[in-house]
């Protein structure tokens, strides 16, 4: 019973911290997961690629959970590997939580599509991973805004608290991350901060929902940065050149949307600084299983 699957990361449009409500989109990056199950297994096991110490504590529950729902008393195993960087703000657990979950259910060989009458929904399989990531605590809120662009690609709209979807557009830009060398959990952040800038997560979130996200990005980029610590001159250096630029997730990475022209006079200027700037785009197909 073995299943692989992929999922890519993603960057923020609106951070779900002060309000509940979250926004953000699928970038060009992925994770892969592989899963063996195994009914005469008991116990789930987990392995990441290059990081032999990594914590697998995610997706392991996430296999568990799969497991629990739609399958028997099976165990097994998971290896991941991934090109998006950790405790980055690329998402990476919802990627590594999405990419788990679908390779376990393609293991179980269930049908998972966007269609109601498959085995799965991949709403319904993205939801999986987000209750796997409130059961070990990687995430805050669960991460469904984050966990939604994973998933199912292009710009996403959530209510986390619900985990309910309120709105998903195609997202079609370049794209351009700077990650500084500094590290950031979600799980750290401060959410009373956070809360502190309501109004504006606010605005950028009615801005989302009427399919104006590179203008919601920027807001929320520059309120999200102010209150989490986070320089905010990344976001100036890249805005005479960019759609739209904000901090993703609680950090520490800062992403610009556009051209690819322009989006070059923007790497220009990260280029001078410390860290690492990956140039991709954004994506309008989710996971899927490989």
């Amino acid at each position: 019973m073995e299943g692989r699957a992929a999922a890519p990361g993603a960057g923020t449009v609106v951070n779900a911290l002060a309000t509940g409500v979250g926004s953000a989109f699928a970038l060009d990056i992925e994770t892969s997961a592989e899963v063996r199950l195994d009914p005469d297994v008991d116990a789930v096991t987990g392995e990441i690629d290059g990081d032999p110490d990594g914590d697998t504590s995610l997706v392991e529950r996430c296999v568990e959970r799969v497991v629990d729902e739609y399958g028997g008393d099976e165990g097994g195993t998971v290896r991941t590997e991934s090109d998006v960087p950790t405790a980055a703000g690329l998402k990476s657990s919802s990627a590594a939580a999405n990419a788990t979950v679908l390779a376990a259910l393609d293991a179980l060989g269930l049908e998972v599509a966007n269609d109601p009458d498959a085995d799965v929904t991949k709403t319904d399989a993205c939801r999986v991973g987000v209750e796997a990531a409130r059961d070990t605590g990687v995430a805050v809120t669960g991460a469904f805004d984050d966990a939604s662009a994973s998933m199912l690609g292009g710009a996403t709209v959530t209510d986390n608290a619900e985990d309910e979807l309120l709105a998903r557009d195609p997202f079609d830009h370049e794209a351009l991350v700077w990650t500084p060398p500094v590290r950031a959990y979600s799980a750290d952040a401060d959410v009373d901060r956070c809360r502190q800038v309501a109004p504006m997560a606010e605005l950028a979130a009615d801005l989302a929902l009427e399919g104006d996200h590179t203008r919601a990005m920027t807001v929320n980029g520059l309120a999200f940065s102010a209150a989490l610590g986070f320089p905010t001159d990344p976001a100036v250096e890249a805005m005479p050149d960019c759609a739209g630029v904000s901090l993703s997730g609680t950090g520490p990475s800062v992403v610009a949307v556009g051209t690819a022209d322009d989006l070059e006079r923007v790497r220009e200027r990260w280029d001078e600084r410390d860290g690492e700037t990956i140039r991709t785009r954004t994506r309008n197909t989710g996971a899927r299983i490989t």
